[in-house]
């Protein structure tokens, strides 16, 4: 095996100058700082800057994961629901919620909701009871944006005053009931 010769690097080395040694010393020594600086020093820095944020989001996470944990541990312990009496439950929580805006239809161990245009913020609600309570299970929806429109103002009214109307949906929710 031929080795790379160093012979005529140490030659150029040694026809160098004093001065000359000592400039390119200096240079390899701060092309070696920035080398270390980059692969090893910048990095690391970096790190310990981000790290208290990222702590803080995964303290955020496990206490979501927490909370999601016990709520699920609450859910076990409710008793099991049927079929007839979730559908009974379902049916009262309709009537009582949405009121005339939705109409339920149980066949089965699944229940087709119709809604009219409903309220975000009456449906959103009932979803969560209705899973709670029921046992029911949204399998599939079916809903668009509502193009309803909340009745008009008096011409009197100031534009100040005016209050946008709440987002409504309308389409249909197929829920699976559980068996009974």
């Amino acid at each position: 095996m031929n080795k790379p010769s160093l012979d005529p690097f140490k030659q150029r080395w040694k026809s160098l100058g004093a001065r000359e040694q000592t400039l390119v010393l200096v240079a390899a020594g701060v092309v070696l700082l920035a080398l270390l600086w980059w692969v090893a020093l910048a990095p690391a820095i970096k790190t310990l800057r981000t790290a208290p944020a990222a702590h803080a989001a995964l303290d955020r996470e496990l206490q979501r994961m927490r909370t999601l944990q016990q709520e699920a541990l609450e859910l076990q312990k409710v008793p099991r629901t049927e079929g007839a009496e979730a559908a009974r439950t379902l049916q009262t929580s309709v009537t009582q919620q949405l009121g005339a805006s939705a109409q339920l239809n149980v066949v089965g161990d699944r229940a087709t909701l119709s809604l009219k245009p409903t309220a975000a913020q009456t449906l959103a609600p009932w979803l969560a009871q209705v899973r709670s309570t029921a046992r029911a299970v949204p399998i599939e929806a079916k809903l668009v944006r509502s193009t309803a429109r909340a009745p008009a103002a008096p011409a009197k009214a100031p534009v100040a005053d005016a209050v946008p109307a709440p987002m409504q949906w309308e389409g249909s929710i197929v829920l699976a009931l559980p068996p009974g």
